[in-house]
Order: structure tokens, then C-alpha cells, then sequence
């Protein structure tokens, strides 16, 4: 538990991190499984923005959630959004589900990556994320 009381000034000090200039970052390859346009937007992002490794993971799991909204909307575009079951009642297809799940959990991780944010103007680096300010 920390200190309470008035803080110094010192102790309020920001301590900007340091960029790494971008001939020296490695970017990351696009995990194999992807699809080649997610693989295609991975290495956007990731020459885009200056990614620490848990952000990687995030990106992973976006990326894997997009390939799943979209193997479900290629199912739905093939069987429809409903079936009869075995009563001959109308059902929701898992699709559906799956979809929705999907769409949501991406929405969320891009949310956390904060990938809408711009590099400072004539900086030369990619943007930091909000996540990486000190």
C-alpha cells in the first residue's frame, strides 16, 4: 500500500519511454493459421505500431477471433440462419452464436490494443499504445 499524504514532484514525474527506432524493431510474423488477409492485416498492425509481447497475444486473439466471425458467415451464407430440428421447429443455427461471440470478442481486443491512435506528428515512429505510456 503506498504512501499517503501529498506527493512530490518528483515522485509525479512522467518518464517518457524511450522509442525503438524502427529499422532496429523486429516485427513479429503472423501466426500460420491465419488466413492470408488476417496475416496481411497482422503485419500492417505490427509495422504499424510499437507492440510489447502481451500486446502480440492480443493481437493473436483478434485476429483468430476474425477468422472465426468470418468461417461463420460463410456458413450462414450457405445454410441460412435457422434449421428445423427434428420436430420441424424452427432453430437458431450455432453459427449465429458463433458469430455474435466472435464479432463482440474482436471488437473488445481492438478496444484493449488501441489501435486508433496516431504517432505524434514528424516523430518517424510508430504510435505508442496507450497501454505502453508511462
Amino acid at each position: 500500500m503506498g504512501a499517503r499524504g501529498p506527493r512530490s514532484a518528483a515522485s509525479l514525474t512522467v518518464v517518457p519511454a524511450v522509442p525503438t527506432p524502427t529499422a532496429e524493431r523486429e516485427t513479429a510474423p503472423a501466426p500460420e493459421h491465419l488466413t492470408a488477409a488476417t496475416r496481411a492485416w497482422w503485419e500492417h498492425v505490427v509495422s504499424e505500431y510499437d507492440l510489447e509481447q502481451h500486446h502480440l497475444r492480443l493481437l493473436q486473439a483478434a485476429a483468430e477471433s476474425w477468422d472465426r466471425l468470418q468461417q461463420a458467415r460463410a456458413a450462414l451464407a450457405t445454410h441460412g440462419l435457422t434449421f428445423n430440428d427434428s420436430k420441424g421447429d424452427p432453430k437458431t443455427r450455432p453459427e449465429v452464436a458463433i458469430e455474435r461471440d466472435s464479432r463482440i470478442a474482436f471488437a473488445r481486443l481492438i478496444r484493449e490494443l488501441d489501435l486508433d491512435t496516431e504517432a505524434p506528428a514528424g516523430s518517424g515512429r510508430p504510435p505508442a499504445l496507450r497501454s505502453n505510456r508511462r
